[in-house]
């Protein structure tokens, strides 16, 4: 059994639908109601609507799921995001914005691994696995000074969350996306960027084009398999060659 939180849109649902056709049981959440209820009737799903990063709510939300569907397994986290901030100075970020774009990518990666967690090392077999951003490995291209903060700070829970995890069957990993047209966020940056930025960025890419959801669900499915059962503490970018 698997939870995949953030599947509201974009590379979540992209993971959801992926894992699914692989066989795979998924309770899917997110605090966007109307998007994580399309994505369950879309793809025949369970589904629960919260705030991720209210531990309570969290804590509660895994015990429903285990009590009717059974331990879960693996755990997906792709929540997060801008929370529809834009770069902006450093002297014109307020406190509330700060904080927010913390909740959303750091708190709810670690009330969901404190939750389902302990119980995968009790079974001695799991999978956690972040989606990070190539923010958290270098200043992000959305200048937002909090999100990449936010997803530097992703990175190092995946480490040390690996680190405590691995002695008892329990792998965790991240997936940094690079520019990925995935979300309305993502789509207003693209377009922010007007041509000759597009074109500067796509020029950054070996492969010269961005990444779709899809790219990034592929990696996801590798790391949650037994063949990745020797893999953990990564970061794992896919991102067309930029980094």
């Amino acid at each position: 059994m698997g939870l995949i939180a953030g599947a509201a849109q974009g590379i979540g649902y992209a993971i959801t639908r992926r894992m699914k056709d692989a066989g795979a049981a998924v309770h899917v959440c997110d605090i966007d109601a109307s998007g994580v209820n399309a994505t369950a009737n879309t793809l025949g799903v369970p589904y629960s609507v919260l705030d991720l990063s209210d531990r309570g709510a969290v804590n509660r939300m895994i015990g429903e799921v285990e009590e009717s569907s059974g331990p879960i397994d693996f755990l997906v986290n792709s929540a997060g995001g801008v929370c529809g901030q834009i770069g902006l100075p450093i002297a014109e970020v307020g406190e509330g914005d700060w904080h927010a774009i913390f909740r959303a990518n750091v708190d709810s990666a670690f009330w969901l691994a404190q939750a389902v967690g302990p119980g995968m090392a009790r079974r001695r077999w799991g999978r956690i696995i972040f989606i990070a951003s190539g923010a958290g490995l270098r200043p992000s291209l959305t200048g937002i000074q909090a999100y990449t903060a936010a997803k530097h700070a992703l990175v190092g829970l995946t480490k040390q969350l690996s680190l405590e995890f691995g002695p008892y069957g329990v792998t965790v990993n991240a997936v940094a996306p690079g520019f990925v047209l995935s979300n309305p966020s993502t789509i207003r940056q693209w377009e922010q960027r007007g041509p000759e930025g597009q074109q500067r960025l796509l020029d950054a890419v070996h492969t010269r084009r961005l990444g779709t959801p899809e790219d990034i669900s592929a990696a996801v499915l590798f790391l949650a398999s037994e063949s990745a059962r020797w893999i953990t503490g990564q970061v794992l970018s896919v991102d067309g060659g930029r980094s």
